[in-house]
């Protein structure tokens, strides 16, 4: 018979201490037949008696004395055991995040991860740096980029301008030299989809259109991308949450699927399961990504997101 070596012992040393059977299954939050089987087993399993049965209190045997010390020890020890498991739980699970999400995004994720006793501390990066962050257990887990279509989340991307399109979907074409007064219109790439599935659809649909190659620039950040657009005519490859941020008219791009892909990676594969599975909603509203069904994880935003799916 296998015995709960520490759920006996943990019996033994409540009665002991409460001097009676009923007062020790109360301490130790068990009904008292529990308390009073467990010890039994306890003392078939040591070979002798632990409590003196002809009286009323639980009266400890020469043999009960002798063990008690043990006892309390293993309690003592389990009781650690457990606390220190505790603390384990609720040490916190290192994600590398893009920086496209805002801080009441992140802070939601947060919130939401610690319902299910997830505890999430960000480290915000750009797409190579999520990967290599991982790869050097700098973090224990990231959002990584990938193509949309090997995605757990997906985001749509569109194009983005300070004045109202008259257009629900934005072609290319419209931005060629001679189509367009003064300047030439510039399309901008912020860092996070600086990444070859999204990049190189974009200098594809650049070529196709008939535009010049210094028409689509990579920024060397969200900030430079965004400020490039305000004041101007130019646009700015996002999403539609991000254009709503920025305060920016936002449209899908005709002709051509353009979207934001991830996935979990992790050096250990429970922490892809403790991120992936339990939040994959959180995660899909906080990316401001598709979910499942393909329906968006929170609303629209500047427009556009439902044309886009109807297009693609």
């Amino acid at each position: 018979m296998v015995v709960d070596l520490v759920g006996c012992c943990k019996a033994f040393v409540s009665v002991t201490e409460a001097g009676s059977f009923t007062g020790g299954a109360a301490v130790a939050r068990i009904p008292q037949p529990v308390a009073s089987r467990r010890i039994a087993a306890l003392e078939k399993h040591l070979g002798e008696r632990l409590f003196d049965r002809s009286t009323r209190r639980a009266r400890l045997t020469p043999f009960g004395r002798d063990l008690l010390p043990s006892a309390q020890r293993l309690v003592r020890l389990a009781e650690a055991m457990e606390s220190d498991a505790q603390r384990a739980r609720r040490r916190p699970l290192r994600l590398a995040v893009p920086d496209t999400s805002t801080t009441r995004d992140l802070a939601e994720l947060e919130a939401q991860a610690r319902t299910v006793e997830v505890f999430l501390e960000f480290r915000v990066a750009g797409p190579a740096e999520r990967a290599e962050l991982v790869r050097t257990q700098e973090v224990r887990a990231a959002l990584v980029a990938v193509p949309p279509e090997d995605g757990v989340w997906t985001v749509p991307l569109g194009l983005a301008s300070e004045a109202e399109p008259d257009e629900a979907v934005v072609h290319l074409e419209t931005l060629r030299a001679g189509r367009s007064r003064g300047a030439r219109r510039r399309v901008w790439v912020q860092p996070e989809d600086d990444v070859p599935h999204v990049r190189d659809r974009v200098f594809r649909a650049r070529d196709a259109a008939g535009l010049l190659p210094a028409q689509v620039e990579v920024a060397g950040t969200l900030t430079t991308a965004a400020a490039s657009v305000i004041g101007s005519a130019d646009l700015l490859l996002c999403s539609a949450d991000q254009a709503r941020e920025l305060g920016l008219a936002w449209r899908p791009v005709g002709g051509v699927r353009l979207a934001r892909g991830y996935d979990v990676a992790a050096g250990l594969g429970d922490d892809v399961d403790r991120v992936r599975t339990p939040l994959r909603a959180a995660i899909a509203r906080c990316l401001g990504a598709e979910v499942a069904t393909g329906e968006r994880a929170r609303r629209p935003g500047a427009g556009g997101a439902a044309d886009w799916r109807r297009e693609h």
